[in-house]
């Protein structure tokens, strides 16, 4: 079999995820290349997971790696860049969230791919993890009724690298890096696409982190969409434990509560501890909740062989670029209502340097 060959761009978390659903669960997809800013880092990683080569150059790794598809999990702020390379020497993209940092660079993104003649697929793994979509599949069958509100929540203490606390890398707090999350399920279990009427938001920060990051540790948003259903994401930086990760959709014929982590754990106790109880968890002596195949139940897997199952068969991906630049749309109304304290109608589309500043500089 021709497997499909893959060029990772980024070493971090997300990036051996990634390198570990292709391997496990993935055969069609071959991981040929790596990429990061640090030579050393590439190389480490390479090695680390079998990769064949290494590469600290960005554009000789998405041109000279002879990949089909360039699988994007770097700093927001470099997503641009890479997608316009990938663009121009004719490469599928798979990029993780946001899909960027502003919307000039979001259509920026879109109208190169489609030049190209190249996807552009927005990996939003809760639009693939088995628990949500079982959920989505009641909606969609009527079990719950009319849906009037739905609501995600995503929380633990912090990222888990340093360039999330940098606005200028990131462009916000917790709502750019989980709020998008929260955003697209929402639009997910709604029935894909629905139009946005409004966003109001609350922002907080100084809980955790404020002297690490001028972005919001916690966030409040509501989305009010057409049809008068009302969306609810909950994310937060500030929150002890591990991760949270939960839904509920709540219809005039019923009502559904999931959560990702809980339901997906062994209760255990031990009086020493071990290795690894779940994301984001502090230590695991004592009672604690330990997880077991934690990215198969968050989706991605899933995401990436659909993805990969998109480039090998030409067929539309379920989450594309239009998608990403939907969710980064309603976060950039939701830093403004933070910052003018009222909803915020849409479409919206101010001209800023980042999405944050409408909420740290709200006269812009």
């Amino acid at each position: 079999m021709n497997r499909t060959r893959v060029t990772l761009l980024g070493t971090g978390f997300i990036a051996g995820i990634h390198v570990e659903s292709y391997r496990r669960f993935v055969p069609e997809a071959e991981v040929v290349a790596v990429y990061t800013r640090d030579a050393g880092k590439a190389e480490a990683f390479a090695r680390q997971h079998g990769v064949p080569r290494w590469f600290d150059n960005l554009e000789a790794a998405i041109r000279e790696s002879d990949c089909d598809v360039v699988d994007v999990g770097l700093p927001n702020f470099l997503h641009h860049r890479a997608v316009l390379l990938a663009a121009a020497a004719g490469k599928h993209v798979i990029i993780e969230k946001p899909l960027c940092v502003t919307l000039e660079e979001a259509d920026a993104m879109i109208a190169a791919m489609r030049v190209a003649g190249r996807k552009l697929m927005y990996a939003e793994e809760l639009c693939f993890a088995p628990k949500y979509e079982r959920v989505r599949a009641l909606a969609e069958a009527g079990a719950f009724g009319r849906l009037y509100q739905v609501k995600q929540t995503e929380k633990h203490s912090g990222p888990h690298s340093d360039w999330f606390y940098d606005v200028t890398q990131s462009g916000g707090g917790v709502l750019m890096d989980m709020g998008c999350h929260g955003l697209a399920w929402c639009r997910w279990i709604l029935g894909g696409r629905p139009r946005v009427l409004s966003v109001s938001a609350q922002l907080q920060t100084g809980l955790l982190h404020g002297n690490r990051t001028r972005g919001e540790e916690n966030s409040i948003v509501t989305v009010e969409f057409e049809g008068g259903a009302l969306g609810v994401v909950e994310n937060s930086w500030a929150k002890h434990g591990g991760m949270q990760d939960a839904i509920e959709v709540h219809g005039t014929g019923g009502v559904c509560y999931a959560d990702l982590f809980q339901g997906n754990a062994a209760l255990t106790y031990s009086e020493r501890g071990y290795d690894y109880a779940m994301e984001k968890a502090g230590g695991t002596q004592g009672w604690t909740f330990t997880v077991f195949e934690e990215a198969f139940n968050q989706g991605y897997p899933q995401e990436l062989k659909h993805f990969i199952d998109c480039v090998r068969d030409d067929t539309e991906p379920r989450v594309t670029g239009e998608d990403g630049r939907a969710v980064l749309e309603m976060m950039y109304a939701a830093y403004a209502s933070a910052g003018l304290g009222r909803k915020v109608s849409l479409p919206f589309a101010p001209k800023v340097a980042r999405p944050v500043d409408l909420w740290l500089e709200p006269s812009i």
